[in-house]
């Protein structure tokens, strides 16, 4: 491993998906309050609602807080794990029970949550942050992050490769189709998938820097209805289904969970994974850095490859505007994500990247920070961020229909199932 400087990555625009102006919102920080803003300089207990995942275990985050309990006399970060689906389902739950967290990880803002959150438009430390500016809603800022996640990402096992004759990574869809038969041929599952959350995002991450060319103003023309978000994601569909049908993807794949998934392909059994930038967190974990290498998501034919990189803001934070512990949890979260030793924690540990701080960069993440200097631009994917979103839900909802195909419905049933969704969330 070697010691660089993250590089500064340009943010491209994305595309904008027309909302309506937010209604019944402060001017900024504290300013729409007309009561105690709570927080106490000696003390309180500061409850934090955050995604568990293999990287980010229970551990992880009560050491990554435990500095800054140190630093404030009489403070307690209670860390919390999601009880119901995510993060997203346990803070509905909590809010309707009248109980929410002080503060709320992993969760980008929309017309819904915005209400409930404080505003940190006129907070001067927010404007420093990563893709602050891309996840603003009605220009107004609600999110803060550590850093950036490239989304579009295969990760392949160069042995694999090797076995197969694959002397270069695939850079079109169809190139990637004929790697897969070769290495089904060679006797490996050519792509790994599992059930959980894990089977719709890899389509969506797989499909951005193809869909971004097809449709460089995709939140605008799917609010329109031209085409629908169906319309425009059943060739992926369609291809999925097809490597489906191939025995390219474990047709049981619905009965292994997001760890089995990873396991699998991390001990060789399968070829390649798709996958964010957080599992270069996971392979080096395994010392199997030496094994995996990685590329940008393939094009269709004719486009530009690399295409545009799918991205979202890393560890997002939101302070929750009726939190009994504002003040306090106001400094918790512009500490996680301006104190430099947070911060390099938290890149280190689940793949991020962000420029300006120093740290340990494996070979991998190496070749990660290449693909985002060579895409062209950047791209939200899926729900989105910012003004350029999809009804809340919809990851989940697209990720149910596309396991749909493992049951045997057809790609154009699932492509109207998604749009059927759509209509009755709009």
């Amino acid at each position: 491993m070697r010691l660089r400087q993250t590089e500064r990555v340009w943010v491209g625009a994305v595309a904008v998906l027309s909302a309506a102006a937010l209604a019944g919102c402060g001017s900024g920080g504290f300013s729409d309050d007309d009561g105690d803003s709570g927080g106490s300089s000696e003390g309180g207990t500061v409850r934090m609602l955050v995604n568990i995942t293999p990287n980010l275990t229970q551990d992880f985050w009560n050491d990554l807080v435990k500095p800054f309990e140190e630093a404030n006399e009489g403070v307690d970060v209670k860390i919390e794990a999601p009880s119901g689906k995510g993060v997203a389902d346990t803070l509905q739950q909590q809010l309707a029970a009248g109980d929410p967290p002080d503060v709320v990880e992993t969760l980008m803002v929309d017309e819904t949550l915005a209400p409930k959150m404080l505003e940190l438009t006129d907070e001067p430390w927010a404007a420093d942050t990563p893709l602050v500016k891309e996840a603003a809603l009605d220009g107004k800022i609600y999110n803060v992050g550590v850093g950036e996640q490239a989304q579009s990402l295969v990760f392949y096992n160069k042995k694999a490769f090797a076995e197969a004759g694959i002397e270069q990574p695939p850079t079109t869809l169809d190139q990637f189709t004929n790697a897969m038969g070769k290495l089904k041929d060679a006797g490996y599952l050519p792509l790994q998938t599992s059930a959980e959350f894990v089977t719709g995002l890899q389509l969506l991450q797989f499909a951005d820097p193809s869909l971004a060319q097809s449709h460089p103003d995709w939140y605008a023309d799917v609010a329109r209805g031209e085409p629908t978000v169906g319309e425009s994601m059943l060739p992926y569909l369609e291809l999925y289904d097809g490597w489906l049908e191939r025995g390219y993807l474990d047709k049981n794949a619905m009965g292994l969970k997001n760890v089995d998934g990873e396991t699998n392909f991390l001990s060789g059994k399968s070829a390649m994974y798709v996958m964010g930038s957080w599992f270069t967190a996971s392979v080096a974990a395994a010392d199997k850095g030496d094994e995996i290498g990685v590329f940008a998501a393939p094009v269709a034919e004719g486009q530009d490859h690399p295409g545009p990189q799918g991205a979202t803001m890393a560890a997002p934070y939101m302070v929750l505007k009726d939190s009994g512990e504002r003040d306090l949890a106001l400094d918790l979260v512009e500490w996680l994500v301006t104190d430099e030793q947070a911060i390099v924690s938290q890149l280190e540990q689940d793949g991020n990247f962000r420029s300006g701080f120093e740290r340990d960069v494996s070979p991998l993440e190496d070749q990660v920070q290449q693909i985002l200097d060579e895409a062209p631009s950047r791209v939200a994917q899926g729900e989105g961020y910012g003004d350029d979103t999809l009804p809340r839900g919809f990851n989940t909802a697209w990720n149910t229909e596309v396991q749909g195909l493992y049951t045997g419905r057809s790609p154009e049933e699932v492509a109207e199932a998604v749009d059927r969704w759509l209509k009755d969330h709009s």
